[in-house]
């Protein structure tokens, strides 16, 4: 589903090898796999999803995603697979303020091409949100914003999810509730999850960790025991 070989990522204006993003970055991810991408703060998790979602641009290295080389998708290329068969759930929510919690969820359908009113509220419906389908972004709690991004990023059945800490700013009880549910729905529907987080709490959830040390990928295989 996804394979990533010799990633590096150096920044304009920086040259020195140890300060690069990431350095030599390779991973294989099975479809239908859920992958805690697991580091500290600074280690490259970010940059990493960026790249496998064709939001940047790796200094050397190479990303296919379903057999299709991201370079030599171009920028269109990668728009579509975006908007078609990638999902997207963030730390801080990044739903639309001025948009309903339907309205934030029918808009994903609309960019794949697909604007279909009533998968957007049997999507909102799915993560326990039926009769707040009105309501506004500043109307809900965390877990509730939360849910809607889940709704949004699942409604198109994508291929592919990538979370970037999608618990970092919920509590530990709603937060254990969000894992639940978005490692719940990518199993049923059989789609591959990669989150990136540097909290443990994920582990319980992954079939496998994969830990990133200044810029590197380290496969630490089945979760087992909580790493230090």
């Amino acid at each position: 589903m996804i394979h990533a070989c010799g990633l590096w990522k150096q920044y304009d204006g920086i040259d020195q090898p140890e300060s690069a993003a990431l350095r030599g970055a390779s991973l294989d991810i099975k479809n239908g796999e859920i992958i805690a991408l697991y580091g500290k703060s600074g280690s490259g998790k970010t940059t990493l999803l960026n790249i496998l979602a064709g939001l940047d641009r790796p200094t050397s290295g190479r990303v296919a995603i379903e057999g299709n080389d991201l370079e030599a998708m171009g920028e269109k290329g990668k728009t579509a697979l975006r908007r078609r068969r990638l999902g997207f759930v963030f730390q801080f929510f990044n739903l639309l303020p001025t948009l309903t919690a339907f309205e934030n969820v029918f808009l994903s359908l609309e960019l794949a091409g697909r604007p279909d009113r009533e998968l957007a509220l049997q999507a909102l419906a799915s993560v326990d949100l039926k009769g707040k389908e009105k309501r506004y972004p500043h109307e809900l709690s965390g877990g509730e914003q939360q849910r809607v991004a889940i709704a949004r990023a699942m409604v198109k059945d994508p291929a592919i999810i990538l979370a970037d800490e999608p618990t970092g700013n919920l509590d530990l009880r709603t937060g254990e509730q969000i894992l639940a549910l978005l490692t719940g729905r990518c199993r049923e529907r059989g789609t591959t999850l990669i989150m990136a987080t540097h909290s443990p709490l994920t582990f319980r959830f992954s079939d496998r960790i994969l830990r990133m040390i200044d810029g590197i990928v380290v496969d630490e295989g089945a979760p087992r025991e909580m790493p230090t």
